[in-house]
């Protein structure tokens, strides 16, 4: 049986699939690596463990009788840059990208570059710190000289894992034009900062994101594609499934709202609500908007169950109730003020009402958690609308977590009674999208239009 080979590098789970060709998943494994630290103490990737794992899981597959591997690509999480020295070793670390950024060095940096207002805007980069990577490299090279100058490449990690496989070192558009600080989308290169500090030569050619190498790993032919970043890659089934414009709420640790149909630049303002622009694998930006509600959801449902003691998943045995939310519309304010509130914290990042909420306030657990929903909606709204503006969707489609939340869901359709609003479920959406993105380099098929499960929610009931 011919099949795709594709690595699913998430910051927890590392993951290798192969797919039939009808993207049918048919073998997997899974493994998790306890992080190490670097050398102020931050906990990080182990670099050279990720690498032997990489190494031989691929040759474990290559030797699985019943398969005949014959392409190979990447999905990882981005904003995180492996180092090598001229033989392709890596030196210093993968570091993490929460590290804290020093204050000292973005003030210098702004300083030279800035005003920060207008670089976030021609980067479509809300200024993140170390989530910026290109800032990750710029720190490299002031703090740690020795270190840059045995650094041949920086390579984003999707990169990093396909190099171990074809020993091609290139970048693609969609680790660089993602919130990296790196790439200027008014002139469409890399953003002048970039060639006055000379990193230009230190990043690695850029290369179309469907490109593929020819690859040999013991003694079997391969073609190998680049690696793309996770969230791009996870936007490409829908992309193959689905010609009228959508967006796309991606539900997990962040809420990110994707548009691929919208193309205005970024404003200041956007910005400052933690807009950004990830990179389409066609190479188009995707206007975007994340918010930190799956955390608040994991924070709040600990908070839920101490006080009205009852498990920690109570939750999931509630369900949607279209009286209660009448109820709490007219007796509770919602959230009205954070779109307003211009604090130096970005509203993505801001929990919603709720956590101000008294809890005793409420009758019971399930009043409480509708209430929790109501408030999570409220600034979802706020978030998903920065990336509609202005553009023709007909379709918002939400994976994930989420998803599977009938109160969430049905709220979502009340909040947006002009779109079509849709759970939709796809096994492992990011190593699917890496495997389509080179689909034509290995796979024969047309490509599969049902790639998508959807469940269409009204108002108040759900349609199956």
């Amino acid at each position: 049986m011919n099949v795709v080979a594709i690595f699913d590098i998430g910051k927890t789970n590392k993951k290798l699939f192969l797919f039939d060709e009808q993207y049918q998943i048919v073998w997997e494994k899974s493994e998790q690596f306890a992080e190490i630290s670097d050398e102020d103490g931050d906990s990080c990737e182990d670099v050279n463990r990720l690498r032997s794992w990489v190494t031989t899981s691929l040759e474990e597959v290559l030797r699985l009788p019943q398969f005949t591997v014959t392409a190979v690509n990447v999905s990882a999480y981005g904003a995180s840059i492996v180092y090598i020295d001229k033989d392709g070793e890596p030196v210093g670390q993968l570091y993490n990208y929460l590290k804290a950024y020093p204050a000292t060095l973005s003030e210098q940096f702004f300083g030279n570059y800035g005003p920060e207002v207008e670089l976030t805007r021609q980067t479509a980069s809300p200024s993140l710190g170390s989530l910026n990577s290109g800032l990750q490299v710029y720190r490299i090279k002031y703090e740690q000289p020795e270190l840059f100058a045995k650094l041949t490449y920086a390579l984003h990690l999707p990169q990093y894992v396909s190099y171990l496989i074809t020993r091609w070192p290139v970048s693609d558009m969609t680790s660089v034009g993602c919130h990296t600080m790196l790439w200027d989308f008014d002139r469409q290169q890399y953003h002048r900062w970039v060639t006055d500090e000379e990193l230009d030569g230190r990043l690695a050619p850029i290369v179309a994101s469907d490109s593929v190498q020819a690859a040999t790993v013991d003694g079997t032919s391969l073609q190998a594609g680049v690696g793309l970043h996770d969230s791009s890659s996870a936007l490409v089934p829908y992309l193959a499934s689905f010609q009228e414009p959508f967006v796309l709420i991606s539900t997990g640790t962040w809420c990110i709202s994707m548009n691929p149909f919208n193309n205005r630049p970024l404003t200041p303002e956007e910005l400052q609500y933690d807009c950004l622009n990830y990179m389409h694998y066609k190479g188009q930006p995707v206007k975007s908007a994340r918010l930190f509600a799956g955390y608040e959801h994991e924070q709040q449902i600990k908070r839920l169950a101490a006080h009205f003691q009852v498990p920690i998943d109570q939750y999931v045995r509630v369900g949607y109730n279209p009286k209660t939310i009448e109820r709490l519309r007219h007796q509770n304010s919602q959230v009205t003020t954070d779109a307003d509130a211009k604090g130096n914290q970005l509203l993505s990042m801001k929990g919603s009402l709720f956590g101000q909420r008294n809890l005793a306030d409420f009758a019971d657990y399930a009043e409480a958690y509708h209430q929790l929903i109501l408030d999570i909606v409220a600034q979802q709204l706020i978030s998903t609308n920065l990336v509609l503006a202005g553009s023709p969707v007909k379709r918002i489609f939400v994976d994930g977590g989420f998803s599977k939340n009938p109160i969430y869901m049905n709220l979502l359709a009340l909040a947006f009674p002009t779109i079509e609003v849709y759970a939709a479920s796809v096994a492992q959406a990011s190593a699917l999208g890496a495997a389509l993105a080179i689909h034509s380099y290995w796979n024969s098929h047309p490509l599969p239009g049902d790639c998508v499960d959807l469940k269409k929610y009204t108002a108040s009931v759900t349609v199956h």
